[in-house]
Order: C-alpha cells, then sequence, then structure tokens
C-alpha cells in the first residue's frame, strides 16, 4: 500500500563527471620523484576519472595538504625526507591521530636499509613498500591502480555502512515520532507534531505547511486550503487560508497533488496527501527537501504511511467524540427543558468550568473532560416530579429535600460507564452541591474531600444561576453576584479557585455575551 502513496521522479542515469579526480598525495624531497610520476600518470583515468597529483616535499607540508584534501585516495610516501623517520611518523599521524583508514599508502624509498619493519607495516596499515629504482613506468602505474581500486572498494564499503546507519537511526526517529503522534489527539496537535517529526527525521530546517482541504471541493478557489499549522515563513498564518500566501507555482503543485490523490515530490518540495474514511483529505507541504537519495524518501514513505494510520483514528476518534459529546447535549437540553432553564445554561457552566479548570492548573485531558461533562451535572433531575420541580414559589421542607435527591440519581445513573468523561460526569453530578464548609449535599464533604470537578462546578453552576432569570427569580447584576461570590469563599466556594475565576472578569463577561439567553430581560 505504501508503495501507491508516492510518485517520484524517474532517477536519471549517473554519468561519470570529468571534474571529480583520484587525488594522489605525492611527498618526496626529490623534485625528480615529483616529475616522473607526474609523466607517468599523465593522462589516464580510472573508472572515468583522471588523476590529480597534490605535491608536498616534506611531511609537514604533507599534512597541510592532506587536510586541504579529506578525500585524497593514495599517498606514495617517502621514508627519508626531513628525518629518517620522517614518512613512517607521517602514517603514524594518519592513522593514528587524524585516524583517516581509507586513504592508500604506498611506500617509496631510495634506500633499502630503511624499508619498515613488518609488525609496523600491519600495525600502521601500510598498503604496499616499494624501492624507487623497482618502480617502472608499467609497475608503478599498476601499483596506482590497484590502490586506487582498493579505496574505491572501501568508500563503497564505508558508504554501505552509513546507509545502514542511517537507515537505523531514521527508522528509530520514525518509531519515535510515531508513537507521538498516537498520542496527539487534537487536529492541531496533529498537524504541528506530524510537521515537526518529519523535519527532525530528514533533518530539515525549512518552511513547512499542514492543510486541509475543506471536504471533497476540489476547486481551486480562495477558501480550498486551510492552515492547520505552519513552520518558519508560514508560522504566523494558521486557522488562515493558503492563497494569500503563496506562489502560482505553489497553488499549481497542491492542485495537482489533490488532483492525483497521492503524495508527490516536486524538485525541493515535498507535499503529502492522506485521504479518510469520513471524505476528509489533509496534505503536509514541506519545503527545503534538497539532495535527498532513495533512502531519504523510503523514510518518508514509511512516515507517511504512519501518519495516514494516525490520521485515520485521529478522525474516528473524533467522530466518536462528538456522538458522545452530542449524546450529552441533548441529553442535558432535555434535562434544562424539562425544568424550564435554557440550553445555554449548559453551555454557559461548561465554558465556566474549563476556563476554571485551565486555570487550576489541570491538564488538557482533565479539563476537557470537565468541559464535555459538565452539561450532565443536573441529569438527575429527570428523577424529580414536575409539580416541585417546576414549581415557581419557595419549596417546603419536605420538596427540597426531594430536589436534593437529584445529585444522586444522577450519580446513580452515570456511576457505572468506564468512559472519562462520563466518570467525570458521574463525579459532578453527585458532589455540585457540596460546600466547602461541609454544609452542602448529599454527603458533606467539605475542603478537598470535595473533588476539584464539583468544586468548580459549584463555582460555574452558581454564578450562572444568579446572573441568569430563573422561574422563581429575577437575574442579578454582575456585580451583585461577584459580590455573594467573594462573601461566600471559603463557606461554599473553594477560595483559590474563587481567585481564580474572577482573575479574568472579560472573559467571563464574553462568554455572557456569546451565549446570552435570546429571551433574557
Amino acid at each position: 500500500m505504501a508503495e501507491e502513496l508516492f510518485t517520484f521522479a524517474k532517477d536519471e542515469e549517473v554519468k561519470p563527471c570529468a571534474e571529480l579526480s583520484w587525488k594522489i598525495l605525492v611527498v618526496d624531497d626529490d623534485e625528480e620523484v615529483h616529475a616522473i610520476t607526474r609523466a607517468v600518470l599523465k593522462g589516464f583515468e580510472f573508472e572515468g576519472r583522471n588523476f590529480k597529483l597534490i605535491h608536498a616535499h616534506s611531511a609537514i607540508e604533507a599534512k597541510i595538504k592532506l587536510a586541504e584534501n579529506e578525500d585524497t585516495a593514495l599517498i606514495l610516501l617517502d621514508v627519508v625526507m626531513e628525518t629518517d623517520d620522517a614518512g613512517l611518523t607521517f602514517v603514524e599521524y594518519v592513522r593514528n591521530e587524524i585516524c583517516n583508514k581509507l586513504v592508500r599508502i604506498v611506500l617509496r624509498t631510495g634506500q633499502p636499509g630503511q624499508a619498515p619493519q613488518r609488525d609496523v607495516v600491519v600495525q600502521l596499515d601500510i598498503n604496499d613498500y616499494k624501492e624507487k629504482t623497482e618502480l617502472t613506468v608499467d609497475k608503478l602505474f599498476t601499483t596506482v591502480i590497484a590502490s586506487i581500486r582498493s579505496y574505491r572498494d572501501l568508500i563503497n564499503i564505508e558508504h554501505k555502512r552509513r546507509v545502514i546507519e542511517q537507515s537505523r537511526k531514521g527508522l528509530k526517529q520514525i518509531i519515535d515520532a510515531s508513537a507521538n503522534l498516537f498520542e496527539l489527539h487534537s487536529l492541531k496537535e496533529f498537524a504541528k507534531g506530524a510537521l515537526v517529526q518529519l523535519i527532525s527525521i530528514l533533518n530539515l530546517n525549512k518552511s513547512s505547511l499542514y492543510l486541509q482541504v475543506d471536504g471533497l471541493s476540489l476547486a481551486k478557489t480562495s477558501d480550498s486550503f486551510c492552515v492547520l499549522a505552519g513552520t518558519g515563513k508560514y508560522s504566523d498564518i494558521e486557522d488562515e487560508t493558503v492563497y494569500g500566501y503563496i506562489d502560482d507555482q505553489l497553488k499549481d503543485m497542491l492542485d495537482m497533488v489533490v488532483k492525483e490523490e497521492r503524495s508527490m515530490f516536486f524538485d525541493e518540495v515535498f507535499i503529502g496527501y492522506f485521504h479518510s474514511s469520513n471524505g476528509s483529505v489533509n496534505m503536509i507541504y514541506v519545503d527545503g527537501c534538497t539532495d535527498l537519495v532513495d533512502e531519504d524518501k523510503e523514510l518518508i514513505n514509511i512516515y507517511s504511511t504512519n501518519v495516514s494510520i494516525a490520521f485515520e483514528n485521529l478522525y474516528l476518534d473524533k467522530e466518536i467524540l462528538d456522538t458522545q459529546n452530542e449524546v450529552i447535549e441533548t441529553l442535558s437540553e432535555i434535562v434544562e427543558n424539562r425544568s424550564q432553564e435554557t440550553a445555554n445554561h449548559v453551555k454557559r457552566v461548561s465554558s465556566y468550568a474549563y476556563y476554571l479548570g485551565v486555570k487550576s492548573g489541570l491538564s488538557n485531558s482533565e479539563s476537557t473532560s470537565l468541559k464535555y461533562a459538565a452539561p450532565l451535572h443536573d441529569i438527575g433531575k429527570i428523577g424529580i416530579p414536575d409539580s416541585i420541580l417546576l414549581k415557581p414559589g419557595s419549596l417546603s421542607d419536605e420538596e427540597f429535600e426531594v430536589i436534593k435527591t437529584h445529585a444522586e440519581i444522577g450519580f446513580s445513573i452515570l456511576k457505572k460507564s468506564k468512559r472519562p468523561i462520563l466518570k467525570a460526569a458521574a463525579i459532578i453530578a453527585y458532589e455540585h452541591h457540596e460546600k466547602y464548609d461541609g454544609s452542602g449535599y448529599p454527603r458533606g464533604l467539605k475542603e478537598h474531600e470535595i473533588h476539584i470537578y464539583g468544586r468548580i462546578l459549584a463555582i460555574a453552576d452558581v454564578f450562572d444561576a444568579l446572573t441568569q432569570r430563573r422561574c422563581y427569580k429575577s437575574a442579578w447584576s454582575f456585580d451583585q453576584a461577584i459580590e455573594y461570590m467573594k462573601k461566600h469563599k471559603g463557606s461554599h466556594f473553594d477560595p483559590r479557585l474563587i481567585d481564580m475565576f474572577f482573575s479574568d472578569l472579560d472573559y467571563i463577561k464574553g462568554v455572557m455575551q456569546e451565549l446570552a439567553d435570546t429571551n433574557a430581560s
């Protein structure tokens, strides 16, 4: 399946480049040796590459030349130069100090008595030893070709080793990145995470986008693509349509990917295409994909397959959550309508609860559960007779005792569920009428014996009840409600949470205005 997701440009046939050369460092204090070597190798090539001679007349100069040409393939090295052991000292420097194990080293000497011991040849990886008198034109050429061929083979082995190591590290990154993606539960978190992980995998530091296509609309209109997350030059355009920020070339690429319904590479650009079973289409755009080898593209292939799976799971989770929330909202509206309260009551309470949950330091998942569970705080009222629930005047002591049972009824309805939101709703239904000093109901819990969900809902529910008209009372003013609740912090309400709740009055007023009852007076 993964192979079908991608379209790659055909690889061009690799041809030998005349500008590339096999570098040979000639180190000798005899200029005649340099001239002979130059004459012998002039005009020859090996596998389409000529020989580039680099000349040094001492070991010290050779170190400088080698540092400037790290890809030197062969060193033709005199043993005796400024000192009797200058050549061997230089070999030790190459192998042990700068740890160059790839370059081939052939010793040449005009003094047979200076030949290195066998153990030195083995320890320092000296690849050949020749007396200058025996190096005829043919033998010199043969020695050079054999050494270059050996260097080529070592380079190929090293390249394959690095590819394997890169693939191993890349696969580990993919496993780690994919694991992180599967933990993300919001589309925006997923969008940002997918970008960050993909850029990390490819060691990219360029601009990128995560785009969402509206439904199945493939028309090239101003609102076809909405930015969910961005990096680089696109980091400030989230939640906006993308066409005002990209050029015609990128527009054409996006349109082509949508038309082809598959991920594609365009020179330095990668655009990933992800289609879910519910018809939604998302895309990842990354710029700066230069010098990608097949292994890099395979990493993108594997990672993108995992993104597709995570993306599909995200939408399935979202569908389940949306369905659950719709059921909860419907149930809460039934309860509120029966008690002649508006549906906006539960929406306001839900907003207040989420706001205070975040303020109090709850995790995102806890605050979200609180938000979606809050509408069911009075679910137990379905068990209260209309004669009591809808009574316009004051309740008798006996009637109030009946009203108080709605907390236990709500808990009994919800307590068996193992779903996080419904478990939170059970706690809220049971404890939102408890008071901080222990004078509440149904169990008379106090302070931190009351779950923080219950303490938060007590504030959200009472504030909304005070500021809205009910069948038995008129709406209080904003300032009256604040004064009352601050007066009762430490008795009815958690004092710390009260201070947090009223720390941003503009937010509270915004909720009241946005979710105002249409029949409010």
